[in-house]
């Protein structure tokens, strides 16, 4: 599906005109998505087309280091993407959106509730652990801690099609991101019951998330409910169909979305 944007923008985190690109399909009450590491807007090509049809506009940011946007820091920190994803909020969207975040997307779009919770109308949260101790082995963070060499090349050569940082730069964010979800998130499940948000905790049942650590962020996060389906980390390519009825559904009618 064609943008209806698709370009630079700029915000004012984590420095001032900071540069993003971003996608925005569609018209009607915002839904913002939040993609994972060493993607961008392109990973939720299934979810796009689902939500316009139903009536949503998709606001499509890609974080510093991401995608099209240049990197500008010397490190990556999950609260730095929150706050960068919060004045992207503030001054593109313009006020509260409903949000979806997968993978590391999932831990920005955490924070940013617990941070500006008049931002958040809803939240979905896909196929994330926020601690350690949920982490299950065996996944896509294993293989790339292992050095990969067949995920590495694919992450290399999707990032070489879009940064205007060049493809030699792959090294310097692929270091900076395994450096940040190596010691990130280490979040206290406590702090959940302070999101004040309708929440949806979806995961594949063989996900980077144990399914017990699922269980538990659900029943930490008050008004949240957990979708468990079939299928890997990767859920929201495979498992289109299923993904989009589960958030299509927690999402409800736009027209009855105001302000």
């Amino acid at each position: 599906m064609s943008a209806t944007v698709a370009e630079y923008t700029t915000i004012s985190h984590p420095e001032p005109d900071t540069r993003v690109w971003h996608e925005v399909h569609g018209e009607g009450p915002p839904v913002v998505l939040l993609h994972g590491a060493f993607s961008g807007a392109s990973s939720w090509g299934a979810q796009v087309p689902a939500l316009v049809d139903a009536g949503w506009q998709v606001f499509c940011p890609e974080r510093h280091g991401h995608g099209h946007s240049p990197d500008v820091t010397e490190e990556f920190h999950y609260a730095d993407m929150a706050t960068e994803t919060i004045a992207y909020l503030d001054e593109v969207v313009g006020g509260p959106a409903q949000i979806v975040g997968w993978s590391d997307g999932a831990v920005v779009g955490a924070l940013v509730a617990l941070a500006r919770p008049d931002l958040v109308r809803g939240l979905v949260l896909v196929g994330q652990y926020y601690n350690s101790a949920g982490r299950a082995p065996g996944g896509i963070l294993d293989a790339l801690q292992s050095g990969d060499p067949d995920l590495l090349a694919f992450f290399k050569a999707e990032y070489a099609d879009e940064s205007p940082d060049g493809a030699d730069h792959f090294e310097v964010v692929f270091d900076k991101t395994m450096a940040m979800i190596t010691a990130e998130p280490e979040i206290d499940l406590g702090e959940f019951a302070a999101i004040a948000c309708p929440t949806l905790v979806m995961q594949g049942d063989k996900d980077e998330a144990t399914l017990d650590h699922g269980r538990e962020v659900a029943a930490a996060i008050p008004d949240a409910r957990l979708c468990v389906i079939p299928g890997s980390h990767l859920i929201p390519i495979e498992a289109a169909l299923q993904v989009n009825a589960a958030i299509l559904d927690f999402l409800g009618d736009p027209a009855a979305t105001h302000g």
